[in-house]
């Protein structure tokens, strides 16, 4: 291991509960400012600015200025998807209230990893395009068909504009809820971002979470043959 990655410097930065807390609300893919973060963690704010620039320094986090405030957010999506794969072998948290059942369960819904879908409705979502010759899965890693650039296309995707980002364009990123695989990468963004501007999924208050609209409901069974709450 010596002539290969530090891991235990990643680790040590992640071995903290306020940071992972941090990191953690930051798996919504926006930038927050350090106020914020510190009553996530609840902690606080000059503790919260120790830990930021600790995460900062080790490259999970970075940060940008809005007016005269600064907003810290995941340094990017390589980040989510490592923290994603911890949480599939990490144990639960404890729920010691119904405020915090609730928001346990509503992240398995479904929720963002960063900026694509999961939980139970990004899972659906991804076997439904698998389901339909949209997408074909090999060795863990997802291709675009011709027919779903046709099907995605219709629903106004710019899988253009995900093909000429710098980064990975279909990759399979294990969902730590449903432990199987969802669809990240820069296809993943832009079908969630395109479910977000038809207004068929929405944002809870608070969170990461999200959930099919009434209208998204029939949408997606309709397009997708995905059935409400995420299900077949």
């Amino acid at each position: 291991m010596q002539a290969g990655a530090d891991l235990a410097a990643v680790a040590r930065l992640i071995a903290n509960r306020p940071r992972a807390a941090m990191l953690d609300r930051l798996l919504d893919g926006a930038a927050h400012p350090a106020g914020d973060l510190a009553r996530e963690a609840a902690i606080a704010p000059s503790t919260a600015s120790a830990h930021l620039a600790d995460l900062m320094d080790g490259g999970l986090v970075a940060v940008e200025r809005v007016g005269r405030q600064r907003r810290y957010r995941l340094a990017g999506p390589e980040v989510a998807q490592v923290l994603e794969s911890l949480a599939s072998i990490a144990p639960a948290l404890p729920r010691s209230s119904l405020k915090q059942v609730t928001a346990a369960d509503q992240l398995r819904e479904g929720r963002t990893c960063y900026d694509h879908l999961a939980g139970r409705l990004g899972v659906a979502v991804t076997e439904a395009l698998v389901r339909r010759r949209a997408l074909t899965l090999t060795d863990g890693v997802f291709s675009l068909t011709e027919r779903g650039s046709q099907l995605l296309g219709g629903l106004g995707v710019d899988v253009t504009s995900a093909r000429s980002r710098r980064r990975v364009f279909a990759a399979g990123c294990l969902d730590w809820t449903e432990r199987r695989l969802h669809l990240a990468g820069a296809l993943g963004a832009v079908i969630t971002e395109r479910f977000f501007e038809l207004g068929w999924i929405r944002r809870r208050p608070g969170g990461r979470s999200v959930s099919i609209t009434p209208s998204g409901q029939a949408e997606l069974r309709a397009h997708l043959g995905v059935e409400p709450e995420g299900r077949r």
